[in-house]
């Protein structure tokens, strides 16, 4: 992993209330993500990645997996999405 792009160090703590605080839908994935029950696969919780959190990421495959919601039916953060998926 490089750290360079991922973990920076000025998002710890955002990344650690998003844990913290996650909707029901990353509460339900996570239950089948975790503990690498997806074949063997190891998947990372709120993991940056350059100055973005993705919600879920597995290393080995260079697979982010994001779970959209509510917080993300406005225009601000529709636009903010837009950017962080190009």
């Amino acid at each position: 992993m490089n750290n360079e792009i991922h973990n920076r160090k000025y998002l710890k703590e955002f990344r650690k209330e998003l844990r913290n605080n996650p909707t029901k839908a990353e509460t339900k994935l996570w239950k089948a993500l975790r503990k690498s029950q997806l074949d063997g696969r190891k998947f990372r919780r709120q993991q940056s990645i350059e100055n973005y959190i993705v919600d879920f990421y597995c290393p080995s495959e260079k697979l982010i997996v994001e779970v959209d919601g509510e917080v993300h039916d406005n225009f601000v953060n529709s636009e903010y999405d837009f950017k962080r998926t190009e």
